[in-house]
């Protein structure tokens, strides 16, 4: 039994410390998303409409020129008003005071316009691929191959060039 007691001391205080060890505040990339999540949802509910979440993509890089890298959202609300519409937007959040912040938003696609899918920020640039309406598209699909970037300008994005791929 003398032998035992030290044991289960030992085992008892290597429990507790793992678990005070594993027990800490969130991270701030459950911070961030929940940021984005109600931005995001704030939106929708001002439309009308829902986010299409499975479609939400989140990427991180320097639009400044600052080093500090800014947060980039492509995402998309559909059924406004109960109709079968979506809008892609592009939005970028910036960290202040350890929080991101929304910055600014801009409709980067949607039914009867274009499809965009976020790839990365490069270069103080967004890079999108797209995806547009040939003459003989129906609305559902977009056949015609494209890229664009947008850049930070202030408080605005801004679309730099738009090119096909064959």
């Amino acid at each position: 039994m003398k032998l035992l007691t030290p044991i289960i001391v030992l085992l008892v205080t290597s429990i507790s410390l793992l678990t005070c060890s594993t027990t800490r505040a969130a991270p701030p990339q459950d911070n961030d998303s929940t940021a984005i999540d109600a931005y995001i949802s704030r939106q929708a509910r001002r439309e009308r409409g829902v986010e299409y979440r499975e479609a939400r993509k989140v990427v991180v890089g320097d639009l400044t020129h600052d080093a500090n890298p800014e947060t980039v959202v492509l995402y998309t609300i559909e059924s406004q008003h109960g109709g079968n519409l979506y809008i892609q937007y592009l939005a970028v959040f910036v960290r202040r005071n350890g929080k991101l912040s929304p910055l600014t938003h801009v409709e980067a696609g949607g039914k009867s316009v274009r499809a965009v899918e976020l790839n990365s920020v490069e270069n103080n640039s967004i890079l999108l691929d797209t995806m547009s309406y040939g003459p003989k598209d129906a609305q559902c699909c977009p056949s015609v191959k494209g890229a664009t970037k947008y850049v930070l300008s202030g408080r605005t994005l801004r679309e730099q060039k738009q090119t096909s791929k064959t």
